[in-house]
């Protein structure tokens, strides 16, 4: 799909058999091509092919209603409720920017919580979540086994010993799982 230019608005024209033409790309396109345009961030705006009035309202609102009835949901009920009370309401004029300002803002907490979150857990944010989880296993080990210290890791102690170890934590599991079904009972 063609990207526009820095700057530039792709005109999208919208023809009477409902067609979508891409100026730019010389093709024609969909809603879904439109909608990822909107996700690339790509600006354009698609006029009526006959009268060449704006139309990109439409046809974005048009792509909201095909996404809300073919996937998952975002918008609540509730909210559509009280955005069709909105509509010849005196506040109607403020709630367009209000919802603007809301998204931006929205978007700017989610933009800094995933840089956050990037950094908190470096280049590869598996292998940091796969570090913590096997530092709390360590830690839930030797809670519940006194006798094996959580700090050690099994690459650090000879064959023999954790041959040793396994054969002990598979009798104290045997052991749990006993205690487990005789309180079940």
């Amino acid at each position: 799909m063609a990207k526009a230019k820095d700057g530039e608005c792709v005109v999208i024209k919208k023809y009477a058999n409902r067609r979508l033409y891409n100026t730019q790309s010389s093709s024609y396109i969909t809603l879904d091509h439109l909608a990822q345009m909107v996700r690339e961030e790509v600006d354009f705006k698609v006029v009526d092919a006959k009268t060449g009035d704006d139309i990109t309202h439409q046809i974005l609102t048009q792509i909201i209603v095909e996404e809300e009835s073919s996937g998952e949901q975002m918008l609540p009920v509730n909210f559509l409720r009280q955005l069709i009370t909105m509509y010849g309401n005196s506040m109607q004029g403020l709630l367009p920017q209000y919802l603007e300002a809301s998204m931006d803002n929205f978007r700017e907490h989610q933009q800094k919580l995933r840089s956050a979150f990037e950094e908190s857990l470096g280049a590869n944010p598996l292998a940091k979540l796969a570090q913590q989880n096997m530092e709390m296993f360590k830690a839930a080990a030797a809670a519940f086994m006194p006798g094996v210290a959580a700090a050690v890791t099994p690459e650090e102690k000879p064959a023999e010993t954790q041959a040793d170890e396994l054969s002990a934590l598979r009798e104290q599991m045997a052991a749990m799982a006993k205690k487990l079904e005789e309180l079940g009972k």
